[in-house]
């Protein structure tokens, strides 16, 4: 059953201007989406929102909009994902500005943190075709969720490869999950919804336009550990889901083709201007460290956390920390320590980046506790 609070979340999401920095500044004012939808004008201004944004707030109100909204979502049966829930994707969440709200159609689980973006060109030539086809089978195979945006060409044949592989695929659209477009790919729209799900920002009712494309590839890439170009013109959309990746840290790879080829150009000017060259499916596991995803996946069920892992997770960060390091903060003898950490990397908790030193990778656990 859906939480009746959402519906003034996506009364938000309705009104053009008030995106993530704006809905933090409302909740930072008002504890609660309900409380700052039903606010008066004068305290809307009080909590930093301009007069064009209140007038579009109050005219929202009056139309009904975020009714209808919310009644598309009840009768269509579709998720809607706030911040505020748990299964918010927590990589997504780490981005600058992340979506206030998803909508969703299927269910994006814990195990799509491990998640590849396979983007691309529409008009794929034979040689981009086998290479997405491959990798996307070769990635599902290894239990790594394939993203991508649903288009025609590459992002469709990623898509298909990754379920016929009986793996999970995330499509992220530019539409509302009610409007598929392009509209033949309604099929495997369908499929994708019971071996992974749609997901968009945009909210029911949301037609496909040629504006709303460029800003969802941000999403794309958001949810990633990487993204692979595999073919792309000088203009290509898949470039900008690249451009994004690189802003939020994530790795990009490129497939690198014949130079005097359009649908290369893109990939290539990426791979002089520092892309990884995507040559082998196993040259991105070794870069990101997927080599034993099932193992990982395994550990979290089967290794429950203690309040050893927890103290240790509190000192870990982003910069690398040596072991030794680690044991003298955590007073802990060094046997302990690295007998904790080895777990917790096969956990998916920390990762060594090499000479005994590790960061940490996802956030602990509700069951880490100190």
């Amino acid at each position: 059953m859906q939480d009746e609070t959402k519906r003034y979340w996506i009364a938000f999401n309705l009104v053009k201007g008030i995106g993530s920095a704006r809905m933090r500044l409302l909740l930072e004012y008002f504890g609660d989406a309900q409380t700052a939808w039903e606010a008066p004008p004068v305290e809307l201004e009080a909590a930093g929102l301009s007069e064009r944004l209140i007038e579009g707030v109050l005219q929202a109100r009056k139309e009904g909009a975020a009714e209808r909204a919310w009644e598309s979502v009840l009768s269509e049966g579709i998720t809607v994902v706030t911040w505020e829930d748990e299964c918010y994707p927590r990589r997504l969440k780490e981005i600058d500005q992340p979506p206030p709200v998803l909508y969703l159609r299927g269910e994006i689980r814990d195990e799509d943190q491990w998640s590849v973006a396979i983007v691309g060109t529409r008009r794929a030539t034979a040689y981009g075709h086998q290479a997405a086809q491959e990798l996307a089978a070769a990635l599902a195979r290894r239990g790594i969720t394939v993203v991508s945006g649903l288009a025609r060409g590459i992002d469709a044949i990623a898509h298909q490869a990754a379920l016929k592989a009986d793996g999970r695929s995330l499509a992220v659209l530019g539409s509302g999950v009610d409007h598929i477009y392009p509209p033949e790919h309604r099929r495997l729209a369908d499929q994708m919804c019971a071996q992974g799900a749609l997901v968009t920002d945009y909210p029911p009712g949301t037609p496909p336009d040629a504006a709303n494309f460029p800003p969802r590839n941000r999403i794309i890439s958001g949810l990633s550990l990487a993204v692979v170009v595999i073919e792309a013109g000088e203009s290509s959309g898949a470039l900008i889901t690249a451009s994004f990746a690189s802003d939020q840290g994530r790795a990009v790879f490129a497939l690198p083709g014949n130079i005097y080829a359009p649908q290369s150009k893109g990939t290539n000017r990426l791979i002089r201007e520092g892309a990884h060259i995507f040559l082998d499916v196993s040259d991105l596991l070794e870069v990101l460290n997927l080599g034993q995803v099932s193992q990982q996946r395994a550990a979290r069920v089967t290794l429950p956390g203690d309040a050893t892992e927890a103290k240790l997770y509190a000192i870990l960060g982003r910069e690398p920390i040596h072991v030794d390091e680690i044991g003298a903060r955590s007073e802990l003898p060094i046997e302990q320590v690295s007998a904790a950490l080895t777990l917790m990397e096969l956990k998916g908790l920390v990762r060594q980046v090499g000479g005994m030193n590790y960061v940490a990778v996802f956030e602990p656990k509700a069951d880490y506790q100190t």
